[in-house]
């Protein structure tokens, strides 16, 4: 079969996702998040929107099962605004989940089935398919529940080449995850590690990218850790030790209060507008280019079964 990328709207052709944000969230509702759920359609759309002007033609929506997502709405924004959109399943770290969340009982064979039938059937009954499986780990942690999600996704990407995506909590753990998933039969070059600019380490980033996995630079405009220069110092180290086709860029600003349509900031478009230009003024547009459309088609794209 020929690889495709699976947005909400059907399945596509790697060389046709253009520029993309690898990791972001049209709806999300967490209890770990009290006041900055993300759950209007109109606001999301407007965010959504102002991305695509900024100068993406595609997003991850990275929200997995049980926290607020809504493919049948993602797929209404993305026909409105003409931008793809790529869906998640899977499950985020624990702490996301309240402790009565059936979800957390679940198997690994259950999350499999569970997983497996949003990627090829649709999820919530709307026929909307994921385009890819998510987990997440706590700080250097991997608790039972986060093991079994990662052994489900490892396992499907083993069945059908799907990609992966990994919560790193502030970019830890992250040989660790690549070993457990490749025990589930899981190649590195399926898996994106979400939050590795949150460890700005590109000595540590250029051992994972010569894995196979790619990086995920999501970190932009969270000055409370520290300020845009880091990250791209790091981004740039990274690319010249020869990871630069590992890279990939994101915004996972995923809050409420940070979204301008919520009446928050900076929103979806600071990724494009402000933080990119930077980075292509350090590494040049040729490298820019693959980190924004070579890297993310290479990683999104699977063969779906029949």
């Amino acid at each position: 079969m020929t690889p495709v990328i699976r947005t909400v709207t059907g399945d596509l052709p790697p060389d046709q996702l253009g520029p993309t944000d690898y990791h972001e969230h049209l709806f999300q509702v967490s209890p770990l998040l009290p006041g900055d759920e993300l759950d209007d359609e109109r606001a999301s759309g407007a965010e959504a929107a102002a991305l695509k002007r900024s100068g993406a033609a595609a997003m991850v929506e990275a929200t997995p099962i049980g926290l607020g997502r809504d493919p049948a709405a993602c797929a209404r924004i993305s026909r409105a605004t003409g931008l793809h959109v790529v869906h998640t399943t899977g499950a985020h770290r624990h702490e996301h989940y309240a402790a009565d969340d059936p979800l957390l009982g679940r198997s690994t064979d259950e999350l499999r089935t569970l997983f497996r039938t949003d990627l090829l059937e649709g999820m919530d009954g709307t026929g909307v398919r994921a385009g890819l499986v998510k987990a997440g780990v706590g700080l250097w942690s991997i608790d039972p529940f986060e093991r079994r999600a990662l052994e489900a996704a490892g396992g499907l990407a083993a069945e059908l080449g799907v990609p992966v995506m990994v919560h790193l909590e502030h970019g830890s753990a992250a040989h660790e995850v690549l070993d457990l998933l490749a025990s589930a039969g899981c190649s590195a070059d399926r898996v994106a590690l979400a939050h590795v600019d949150r460890n700005p380490d590109p000595v540590l980033h250029a051992e994972l990218a010569d894995r196979g996995a790619y990086l995920g630079y999501d970190g932009a405009a969270r000055r409370q850790r520290w300020p845009d220069s880091v990250l791209v110092d790091c981004l740039a180290a990274t690319v010249a030790a020869g990871a630069g086709e590992r890279v990939l860029l994101g915004g996972d600003v995923a809050r409420r209060s940070r979204y301008t349509a919520y009446g928050g900031m900076p929103g979806l478009g600071y990724l494009f507008d402000r933080f990119l230009p930077r980075v292509r003024a350090v590494i040049g547009p040729d490298a820019t280019d693959t980190v924004l459309r070579a890297n993310p088609a290479r990683w999104l794209a699977w063969e779906p079964a029949p």
